[in-house]
């Protein structure tokens, strides 16, 4: 309850306006893109708050070190060791099959910095665990951001990366220079297993 009257607070002042499907009602992963500002991730947790979502979200393992522990956990957030990336799909798998409902938030054009290809390890988790993907967005040039489709995803990741493409093609993020075409390195290569499923 607190953490819905302190999202409807922020929309009622906020610059930015919320343009939003409806919250998912089974675990989803949401994609957070394009991911250019640290803002991007409060713009999340309003969204969620506003729309009544438990979420989760993927955080490197040195994140939840010492007194930041409790808190990066309270806000959602699961630690990775990209040491060993896969355990992060079975541990996704074992909070669904528990009958957890959640979104998980991946940001698969990565932390910001220079790179050229989003990650495919969200596809990879939605493959494993029958999770849709919803497009979450955000967009400088409206100054608009929320949810858009749920998307299943399938084995044809070329078809599943051009119906993403399509949805962003006209979002440019918080920093629009900053922002990454969706393309993964695996698309016409017949296989994406070979990206970690880290956010």
């Amino acid at each position: 309850m607190l953490r819905n009257l302190l999202a409807r607070a922020y929309w009622a002042l906020s610059p930015w306006t919320l343009v939003t499907e409806p919250a998912p009602r089974r675990p989803s992963v949401l994609l957070g893109a394009p991911h250019t500002s640290n803002w991007d991730f409060v713009l999340m947790l309003a969204i969620a708050w506003r729309l009544r979502i438990p979420l989760r979200w993927l955080g490197k393992h040195t994140l939840f070190t010492s007194w930041r522990g409790p808190f990066m956990r309270a806000l959602g957030g699961i630690p990775v060791d990209r040491s060993a990336p896969s355990r992060v799909v079975d541990e996704v798998v074992a909070r669904v099959h528990k009958g957890e409902v959640f979104g998980l938030v991946v940001t698969p054009d990565g932390t910001r910095g220079a790179h050229s290809h989003w990650k495919s390890g969200f596809h990879r988790i939605a493959r494993a665990t029958g999770m849709p993907v919803v497009l979450g967005y955000v967009d400088r040039t409206t100054m608009t951001t929320g949810l858009g489709p749920s998307l299943e995803m399938t084995d044809e990741i070329g078809a599943d990366m051009d119906r993403i493409r399509a949805f962003y093609a006209d979002k440019s993020g918080y920093h629009p220079s900053e922002r990454v075409e969706p393309r993964l390195r695996e698309e016409g290569m017949g296989t994406d297993s070979s990206s970690e499923p880290t956010p």
